[in-house]
Order: structure tokens, then sequence, then C-alpha cells
């Protein structure tokens, strides 16, 4: 109230020494200084002025807090995002490392073979993929059979088949995203299996939805129940981060086979 009556002193002051006496010409009749109606017309008048200034303002306020909060929300999806990709990769070395140091123990000579092959997933991890919010479908898949090749060396029969039915060569996938659904087959069949086979389906469905599928066999007197590792849980929360609920993951055992699948839509576009 007292700035609106500073603004109508200064205003009338002005307009009645600088410009014209008649202070309020749009009128029917001639008012004098703080006449009441001449008071309130020029009032309502700021008040016009103030509501529209602070709409503007108050518009630009909300974008920029809007803008913000979007910057705040993609920062925390990056942070964590990246928290689970450093969780994954230490529990993938992590059990490699500790195959390798049961070879050590039986002086096996596929020491060497496990550490040239696990160099090789290391490079991947730590300078191929790193920053990167995609890559090729084919280097996860050369990241997969480096991945079994090194399993192999556990195992003492393992056989893997990947049967591409679409063309993949400009397919991009986030990085690690498969590699949780292999370890499950090792998992799931590898214990007590004299011959584990691991089938990897890969297609791509009406342009837009990768479709992966991996299929493996176990002995039935296996327990499949057991202790869900860090690998697929995270993968799960991955998938969440990413695609939200535009995916689709189920898994299912059929007689003695076990069997994940991955649907997650594709862009082939970009």
């Amino acid at each position: 109230m007292l700035s609106l009556f500073a603004i109508y002193l200064i205003k009338t002051a002005l307009t009645y020494y600088i410009i014209s006496q008649d202070i309020w010409p749009e009128a029917n009749r001639e008012y004098k200084p703080f006449e009441i109606n001449h008071i309130v017309a020029v009032c309502i008048g700021e008040l016009y002025v103030v509501a529209m200034a602070s709409s503007v303002y108050l518009t630009l306020t909300w974008l920029r807090e809007r803008e913000r909060n979007r910057s705040l929300r993609e920062n925390q999806f990056k942070i964590k995002l990246k928290y689970l990709e450093n969780q994954i990769q230490p529990h993938f070395f992590f059990n490699t490392l500790n195959n390798l140091y049961a070879l050590s123990l039986e002086s096996s000579d596929k020491v060497p073979d496990v550490i040239i092959k696990l160099s090789k997933l290391m490079e991947y991890v730590l300078y191929d993929i790193k920053g990167t919010k995609s890559v090729k479908l084919i280097q996860e898949i050369d990241y997969i059979h480096n991945y079994v090749e090194i399993e192999k060396l556990r195992f003492e029969n393992v056989e893997l088949s990947i049967n591409l039915e679409s063309d993949i060569d400009e397919v991009e996938v986030p990085p690690l995203i498969f590699i949780s659904l292999i370890e499950n087959a090792f998992k799931h069949g590898g214990l007590n299996n004299p011959n584990l086979k691991i089938k990897v389906n890969c297609k791509i469905i009406d342009n837009k939805t990768l479709d992966f599928e991996v299929i493996n066999n176990f002995v039935h007197s296996q327990n499949l129940k057991t202790k869900k590792g860090i690998g697929l849980a995270n993968t799960q929360k991955r998938l969440k981060l990413i695609y939200k609920n535009c995916y689709n993951l189920e898994y299912k055992t059929k007689f003695n086979y076990y069997i994940i699948r991955l649907q997650i839509p594709i862009n082939n576009e970009d």
C-alpha cells in the first residue's frame, strides 16, 4: 500500500508539474490531485502493471526451476546408473579372479590363457565403453564370447551357440546389459552338469525391438532356487532406469532348460 501511494504521488506530481494540470484527461470531468476516484484509478492501473510484471517474473522463475529440477533428475539418473554399472564390473572380475586363483592352485597351464582373455575383457570395460551410453551390439556379442571362453577353462564341457536371426551391424545397446544373462546360464546350468549347452537367440522384431534369449540346460537334481547375485539384480535396475516400463525381462524353466528372455526397444536411426 505504501508503495502504491508513493507511486501515486510521483506519477501525479510529474503529470501535474511537467505535462498538464489536467491529471486525468481521459475522464469525463476535471479531477484534482488526491481525489479518491483518481487515487483508486491510478492504483488499479499500477496493479495491472505489477500483476503483468509479476506473472512474467514468476513464469521465468518457474521455467528456470523446472530446468534445474530436470538437470538434477538427469544427474541423479546418471549417478545411479553409473553406480550400478560400477557394481556389475567388480562383481564379474571378482568371479573371474576366483576362477584364476583356483587354476593357479592346481598349477594349471590354462592360467596364461585366462590372464590374456581377462585382459581383453578389462580393456573393453575400462577403455572401449568408458563414458559411453551405448555400444554396438556386435561388440557385446564379442564380449560374451570372451567371457564364455574364460568360463570354459573352469567348466570342463561348455558349448555356446549364438544364432543371429537379423542384421545387427547398426544396432546399439547399453554396455554390459547382457552379460548377467550369460552369467545366469552358468549359475543355473554349470553346477554338476557334465555338458553345459548355452544357446543365444538374437533377432530384431519389426525393426523396433531387440529380442535376446538365452537358453541353457541344467541337471534336474540341481537346486535352481539359489541366491540371486547382484549381476542380474543390477541389470534389472539398469533396465528400469534406462527404459522405464518399455522393456520385458522374463525367465522360466521348461523340462531341463532354463530360459531367460529380454526385449528392449531399439532405434536404428541413431
